[in-house]
C-alpha cells in the first residue's frame, strides 16, 4: 500500500485541521481520528451523481482534497490508512461484516476498518468510515467496556478458529471484524456491490453526515437532521437549490447537481 509524498501529507493534514505529529503516538492518533470525523463527511454522493468510486490511493486523496469530499468506509478508512502509514504508524486493513437489524452479519467485505499500531506497540481499532460510531480509536487488546463519547463499546471474541471479534456499541452488535490483514484491492467487489446493487442501502438514497462539536449533522435525500447539545431538529428542504446550498453550508461540498437515488425504494 503506497504512501503519500510529504506535500500531499501536509495537504491532508490541512484538510482536517491537524498539525504533523512529532511521533506515532496514541495521543496523536486520537487527535487525528477526531479531527477526521469532524471535517471529512461520511457520504454516498458519488453513487447518486454518476461518479466512479476508485479504490486507489491517489484517486482517494484527490477526492478528499478537491471539493471537500468524503466517501464511505472503503474510501475514508482506505485513505486514512495511507495518511497514518505516512506518519509512521503500522496499519493493517481489516474486513468486517455489518450486523443487520435481525442480528445476522452482512455480505463479506461489507466494511473496511483499520488495525493501527502506535510506537509503543499497542494495537487500536481505528474507524473513521462507519458514520455514528466511536469518536476515538478503541483498544483492540481490551475485552472490557470502553467508554467513548459515541457510546460504550466492547469487543467480544467469536467462537471459531479465526479470532474474529464482534464490535458492540451500547450492547448492540455493530459489525463482525476479521483479524486477518487485507489489501485495498480486496474491497473492490464489496464497494462495487454497495454502489450498484438494489439490495444495498447506499443505492436507495444519498446520505451525507459529519460529526460536529455539538453533535451531528446529516442530510439524507432532502431531509436535513441536526443534533446539537442533545436536541434533534429535522427539516425537509423545499427544493433542489436548498439541497445544494445545504451541502455547501454544512459539509463544504459543491455538487454539480442534486443527487438522485440510484435505486429508490418503491
Amino acid at each position: 500500500m503506497e504512501e503519500f509524498s510529504a506535500s500531499r501529507v501536509d495537504a491532508y493534514l490541512r484538510r482536517i485541521g491537524a498539525q504533523r505529529p512529532g511521533s506515532a503516538s496514541a495521543a496523536a492518533l486520537r487527535d487525528l481520528h477526531l479531527r477526521h470525523l469532524r471535517t471529512v463527511p461520511f457520504e454516498s454522493l458519488s453513487i447518486h451523481v454518476g461518479q466512479e468510486i476508485v479504490l486507489e490511493g491517489e484517486a482517494l486523496l484527490d477526492k478528499l482534497l478537491h471539493g471537500g469530499r468524503g466517501g464511505f468506509c472503503y474510501e475514508l478508512n482506505g485513505v486514512f490508512a495511507l495518511l497514518l502509514r505516512s506518519l509512521g504508524y503500522r496499519v493493517e486493513l481489516l474486513q468486517a461484516r455489518v450486523h443487520s437489524a435481525d442480528g445476522g452479519p452482512g455480505v463479506p467485505y461489507d466494511h473496511l476498518a483499520l488495525r493501527v499500531e502506535c510506537e509503543d506497540g499497542r494495537p487500536w481499532l481505528v474507524d473513521v468510515g462507519f458514520g455514528d460510531h466511536s469518536h476515538f480509536p478503541l483498544a483492540l487488546d481490551d475485552r472490557g467496556e470502553q467508554t467513548d463519547p459515541g457510546g460504550v463499546f466492547r469487543m467480544i471474541p467469536v467462537d471459531g478458529p479465526h479470532g474474529d471479534l464482534d464490535v458492540l456499541q451500547n450492547g448492540v452488535p455493530r459489525y463482525r471484524l476479521e483479524t486477518r490483514p487485507r489489501v485495498l484491492s480486496d474491497f473492490v467487489t464489496g464497494a462495487w456491490w454497495h454502489s450498484t446493487s438494489p439490495a444495498s442501502g447506499f443505492t436507495r438514497k444519498p446520505v451525507c453526515s459529519v460529526l460536529t462539536e455539538a453533535g451531528r449533522t446529516t442530510l439524507s435525500d432532502h431531509v436535513l437532521t441536526v443534533t446539537a447539545d442533545g436536541e434533534r431538529t429535522e427539516r425537509t428542504l423545499a427544493d433542489d437549490a436548498e439541497v445544494l446550498a445545504a451541502y455547501r453550508t454544512h459539509f463544504g461540498i459543491d455538487l454539480p447537481r442534486v443527487p438522485v437515488p440510484l435505486h429508490p425504494r418503491p
